[in-house]
């Protein structure tokens, strides 16, 4: 075991959900015990959440002390509460990280460089980019980060679906078919002006979702731009048979973008790395690229 001395934190924090399906309070205190012993110089924090949208409000109070380490020890949702808290901060040097304790864990299976206290106690950081929606306009616009992706209609479904059906082709296939059934289409109009119908359309910045839905040959994390998964409204079997091959072959090359603007025409679902956010009609969305928005280790 490596005692460091030196460390680029002042202070660690630790965010989690006591109440979670998942083992996030006993992660958070093996983690804190595990600092202790190796940083003994470096206060270390445990920050149980109360209510939906607390972890946004703890990371955002975190990140306003100096040399901060902030972690979520959760799944991709609650780890967005975080990353956005921490980007509402305004000229924070707050430094994120995840732990992962939740279902799919997407950010962290596509960004983990080694164990987590590892990475900690060697203090070496990296930045990733962040996908910032923009929802609305004017002064009432509301601004939020997602590290992962941005999506609406069947694919964000499929992924979720896909995390409680289990690794497996035919388990995966299964998992596809159920969603089937909750599948509608909605109209958008882009920014050149054109109407579109969709049955799916996802901004990614990391190759998969929920461990086996390859959506991208190329995307990463750090590249400056974000993949666009766009399905337009065909026939249910046609958005099938692109469901099933995302998540058994994968779905190959996909374009790329920094932005991409668009109106929702209808009451519209939207998800951001699994949490919904609920638009109205005639709202207006931007998708961003945040490039190198996220300061991050592990």
């Amino acid at each position: 075991m490596t005692i460091q001395t030196d460390s680029p934190f002042d202070h660690v924090v630790l965010i989690f959900n006591p109440h979670s399906t998942g083992p996030a309070a006993d992660l958070a205190e093996e983690l804190r015990a595990d600092l202790d012993r190796r940083l003994p110089g470096v206060p270390v924090t445990l920050r149980p959440t109360e209510h939906a949208g607390h972890a946004r409000d703890l990371a955002r109070d975190a990140a306003a002390v100096p040399r901060s380490l902030i972690v979520s020890v959760s799944g991709d949702g609650g780890y967005n509460e975080v990353v956005d808290g921490v980007q509402q901060a305004e000229g924070s040097d707050a430094v994120c990280a995840v732990m992962a304790a939740g279902n799919a864990n997407d950010h962290r299976s596509a960004t983990r460089d080694r164990p987590l206290g590892d990475a900690i106690v060697a203090g070496e950081v990296r930045r990733h980019d962040l996908l910032r929606l923009t929802i609305g306009e004017g002064p009432d616009a509301v601004v939020r980060y997602a590290h992962s992706y941005v999506g609406l209609g069947l694919t964000p479904i499929v992924a979720v679906d896909l995390e409680k059906g289990g690794k497996g082709s035919l388990r995966e296939i299964v998992s596809v078919v159920r969603t089937f059934g909750r599948l509608h289409p909605f109209t958008v109009t882009l920014d050149d002006g054109t109407r579109r119908d969709f049955d799916s359309l996802l901004f990614a910045n990391i190759r998969r979702m929920a461990k086996y839905a390859t959506l991208s040959d190329a995307g990463r994390p750090d590249d400056g731009r974000f993949e666009v998964i766009a399905l337009p409204h065909v026939s249910r079997w046609k958005v099938l048979g692109v469901a099933i091959r995302a998540a058994v072959r994968g779905l190959g090359r996909q374009p790329s973008a920094t932005h991409y603007g668009f109106v929702v025409r209808q009451p519209t679902p939207m998800q951001l790395d699994g949490e919904v956010v609920e638009l109205d009609a005639d709202t207006r969305v931007q998708v961003d690229i945040a490039a190198g928005a996220l300061v991050t280790l592990g």
